[in-house]
């Protein structure tokens, strides 16, 4: 499912005192099954961004086309658009309320107008893919778990409904390290098997260095830089003027490199600092 947004501005509070220009004319591709990093800083744009995707937020003007259908005109439904298109926003946890988990995922798949069997299909592939136990924890209280157990069922509710695009707002955040490697592990997988089309908000400069194909910098609610990770990390000193960064393995990489190591100047995961930094030192005897 192919995504292309054409001169899209919004402005909060127009014609007031208050008037904010959130998005200023973003043009934008995404392919579908590409795997999206988007990040920024706060009031970059890139919240009100996602919400424009699946049509919570009406443009002021511009267009956006899913599959070749603008869904900002006039007569478009938007719950056929929402049913393609998933979002799971900050801490979506906080919008759990039934009384089991299995309830809880099988929710948005109930209002598909499919069938009990297939809901109950979805439900326990949508709970393997975030990595929760079926048998053990389809009949416990939400509320009972542990934040990451909830905030993976949320999760599992919306990939429950088989978007094509599935857009996820720092889903990691407030998390421990491990947690948030193991769903961001999780939607690598879901990506893998699926292709489905993937954005995912997030601060983490590690994360999105080993995980997207692309990343897209946001910056007074415009597309600052797009590219691979790789590219986007060589504009290291425009990306800290607007407030953001690099892996700090390449922050690494840069002092070692300023120190006399001859080491390549792209490395931007750990993995990579590693079997380089092991290389150098073969190559010199030092290993």
């Amino acid at each position: 499912m192919s995504i292309i947004v054409k001169d899209l501005v919004h402005i909060y509070n127009p014609k007031s005192p208050f008037e904010s220009r959130a998005l200023d004319g973003v043009n934008l591709e995404i392919e579908k099954g590409e795997f999206i990093g988007l990040i920024g800083h706060t009031g970059s744009g890139k919240s009100t961004l996602i919400q424009h995707l699946n049509g919570l937020l009406k443009p002021s003007s511009g267009s956006i086309e899913i599959n070749g259908l603008d869904i900002t005109a006039q007569g478009v439904n938007l719950t056929n658009v929402r049913k393609k298109v998933g979002l799971v926003f900050q801490y979506p946890e906080y919008q759990l309320f039934e009384e089991t988990v299995q309830k809880d995922i099988a929710f948005g798949p109930a209002n598909l107008g499919i069938s009990e069997e297939e809901i109950g299909e979805r439900v326990k592939e949508a709970m393997e893919i975030v990595g929760l136990d079926y048998e053990e924890l389809k009949d416990r209280s939400p509320f009972e778990l542990s934040g990451g157990q909830r905030r993976r069922v949320a999760i599992a509710g919306v990939i429950a409904m088989k978007p094509e695009v599935l857009i996820l707002d720092e889903p990691t955040a407030g998390l421990d390290p491990r947690g948030r490697d193991e769903i961001f592990s999780q939607i690598k997988a879901l990506h893998k098997k699926y292709a489905t089309t993937i954005i995912v908000v997030s601060h983490s400069m590690e994360d999105m260095a080993k995980l997207v194909d692309r990343i897209i910098v946001m910056n007074r609610g415009n597309v600052e830089i797009s590219g691979t990770p790789r590219d986007v990390f060589k504009y290291e000193d425009r990306l800290k003027e607007i407030g953001l960064g690099v892996p700090s393995v390449l922050e690494l990489v840069n002092r070692l490199r300023e120190r006399g190591f001859d080491i390549r100047p792209d490395i931007i995961t750990l993995q990579e600092a590693r079997d380089e930094i092991v290389k150098y030192m073969k190559e010199r005897g030092k290993l």
